[in-house]
């Protein structure tokens, strides 16, 4: 029997992540608290589990609170916290801005989410969270992106117990050969969802090497829905907008939803990233002129 990938085995482990990540939440307590302003940072899948959790942030009435590419962060606009994401915790743009900050901002509280602890963006940040349990051995980010969100979901005072029971649902699913075989993908998501398309249609280029877009849902018909037809699939993440469906369907591509929490839906898109990477004969785990983490020169940085 081949061996499955390592990406596979990590995205099996999730719902047990999770849960993981859920109980550890409550111990911590060098958290944004409501109504203070808050800037999120991350790089590539990072960045977009950031914008994730923004939303979600405003959306619960938490405070003002921005989603930036860590190279991109206003270093100027004097957060009360900037709340860094990242797997390694050696992305040089994450630990620069963070140094920065520090010397620019002494007043804004910083922490850091990463699988390890010890590394040059801990150690520029004043707090820390370690989910050393969801670190990874693939290229391919899947499983400490969707803990790092877990985490910060049931910070904000979410119960995800179904989340991880949708996420169970989500590994035993089985793919519609279509997703696998298709000309081209759009995901679309709505607020803090997204966050999970743009990751989405990430992956889908990873893995796959393949075409795939990303948009907020209402700005879809504005000139994208013009790719749509048979032998394609739009994939939406949560509630689409009111005739969205019927509009997409009426092109002939295919409509992907589901009732399943939208970051257990991400799941699912996972799994169709490694097999129609796999079914293309590709190494889903090093996904060509990609490493783990991206470490620049200092002179670059």
């Amino acid at each position: 029997m081949a061996q499955l990938p390592l990406a596979t085995e990590e995205i099996n482990t999730q719902p047990a992540c999770w849960r993981k990540a859920v109980d550890l939440a409550p111990g911590y307590h060098n958290l944004p608290k409501p109504g203070q302003r808050v800037g999120v940072i991350g790089c590539g899948t990072s960045w977009f589990m950031a914008m994730a959790y923004a939303s979600l942030r405003e959306a619960a009435g938490q405070g003002w609170t921005d989603a930036f590419t860590a190279s991109e962060l206003p270093l100027d606009r004097g957060y009360d916290w900037v709340v860094a994401i990242s797997r390694s915790g050696t992305t040089t743009e994450v630990a620069k801005a963070l140094r920065e900050l520090r010397k620019r901002q002494p007043n804004t509280k910083t922490l850091a989410i990463v699988a390890v602890d010890q590394t040059p963006v801990t150690q520029a940040a004043d707090h820390t969270v370690v989910l050393d349990f969801a670190d990874e051995q693939s290229v391919v980010q899947t499983r400490f992106a969707t803990t790092a969100l877990a985490f910060l979901r049931t910070t904000l005072g979410e119960d995800l117990t179904q989340a991880v029971a949708d996420c169970e649902t989500a590994l035993a699913t089985e793919l519609d050969p279509l997703w696998i075989s298709a000309i081209q993908a759009a995901y679309l998501g709505k607020g803090w969802t997204i966050g999970l398309a743009q990751e989405a249609a990430l992956k889908m280029r990873e893995a796959s090497l393949s075409f795939t877009e990303a948009y907020p849902a209402m700005d879809y018909r504005h000139g994208p829905l013009a790719l749509a037809e048979p032998g394609r699939y739009v994939w939406m993440f949560g509630e689409a907008p009111e005739g969205l469906k019927e509009q997409v369907e009426a092109t002939g591509a295919q409509w992907v939803s589901s009732t399943l929490d939208p970051m257990a839906h991400l799941v699912v898109a996972q799994r169709v990233a490694i097999a129609r990477g796999q079914a293309k004969g590709l190494d889903v785990d090093h996904p060509r002129h990609l490493t783990r983490s991206i470490i620049l020169e200092p002179e670059q940085a």
